[in-house]
């Protein structure tokens, strides 16, 4: 890509199709509905809206500080909760637990969420629900670090989410030698997991890390390993809190100022201004091209050429 213009659509304009949030978190295109729902993690709900009327709605209120989602290949939303320290399934309203902690103590705070083309379930566990006010319940983090999880894969649809639990399908660390992981998403082929480190968030200028990392994914004699660590790019002067990843390879990236497009190899393509703090986005609407991006009170919509490399493993 030589230019931006080679991923956005002829016509795109950055739009505002809702607000009233106070804190934008976890956007998620949902197909049956087609609508936009996300976090306002400060405000503790859920929020939709309708891109075809601009209307913005209340899913769920008190919902336990939840934060990021994705799309379960069998149709119900994952989603990870800061005040229950857990990973729940939303099926149709219900709300069950998934996955609360593992061999070595409960989670910190789950923040975001992606699911494997095998249905393995991989999120990171940061300490901001527990430690930050506004985002969850004061804690302690029982097992001394911030990790990625895989959760094995199970086979069960939306009328066999009660029985996914920690003792049947437990949690494993994948990723242990982050200090804050954040967002993460798989290259096109899952050979490559790419996690944010936001750990630069709440201490002084030049302490802490605002980088992007990627992990070599190896299967081996039944087991799933993230080897070969490297830092691939870091946003100065703000955080790469929420990534995406489209059907090319290349990896968007929030940021103080909006949206930034890099290659696999770590090269800036591209940026999106926007008027707000961008804390997440995701791909979606009718056609897969709709990119949504959650900023601090409100969602915004460009429309692109390219869609979410999770979608081919859908």
């Amino acid at each position: 890509m030589r230019h931006i213009s080679e991923v956005l659509a002829p016509d795109a304009v950055l739009e505002r199709i809702g607000g009233g949030a106070t804190w934008s978190e976890g956007p998620c295109w949902i197909e049956s509905s087609q609508t936009l729902r996300w976090s306002d993690i400060h405000g503790n709900r859920i929020l939709e809206c309708d891109p075809l009327t601009g209307e913005t709605s209340e899913y769920r209120r008190t919902v336990d500080f939840t934060n990021g989602r994705t799309v379960h290949p069998d149709g119900y939303l994952l989603q990870c909760s800061h005040g229950g320290r857990r990973i729940e399934a939303d099926v149709g309203g219900d709300v069950t637990p998934v996955a609360s902690g593992w061999s070595g103590g409960r989670f910190n705070s789950p923040n975001d969420i992606v699911v494997a083309s095998d249905r393995s379930i991989w999120f990171t566990d940061p300490h901001y629900g527990i430690t930050v006010e506004g985002e969850g319940h004061p804690g302690e983090m029982e097992y001394g670090g911030c990790f990625v999880f895989r959760v094995t894969p199970a086979s069960f649809g939306p009328e066999g989410a009660a029985r996914y639990s920690t003792e049947e399908r437990p949690a494993e660390p994948v990723i242990t030698d982050m200090e804050e992981p954040n967002g993460l998403a798989f290259s096109p082929d899952e050979s490559v997991l790419y996690v944010s480190d936001t750990s630069a968030v709440r201490r002084p200028e030049g302490v802490g890390n605002h980088h992007v990392r990627a992990y070599d994914v190896v299967h081996e004699d039944g087991a799933v390993r993230c080897v070969n660590g490297r830092t691939l790019f870091e946003i100065p002067g703000g955080l790469p809190d929420g990534i995406r990843v489209d059907e090319h390879g290349r990896i968007w990236s929030s940021g103080p100022a909006g949206v930034t497009i890099f290659s696999a190899e770590g090269e800036t393509l591209g940026h999106i201004a926007v008027p707000e703090l961008v804390g997440n986005l995701c791909f979606g609407g009718p056609s897969g091209t709709d990119l949504f991006i959650a900023a601090t009170t409100s969602i915004y919509r460009i429309r692109t050429t390219v869609r979410d490399a999770a979608a081919l493993t859908r």
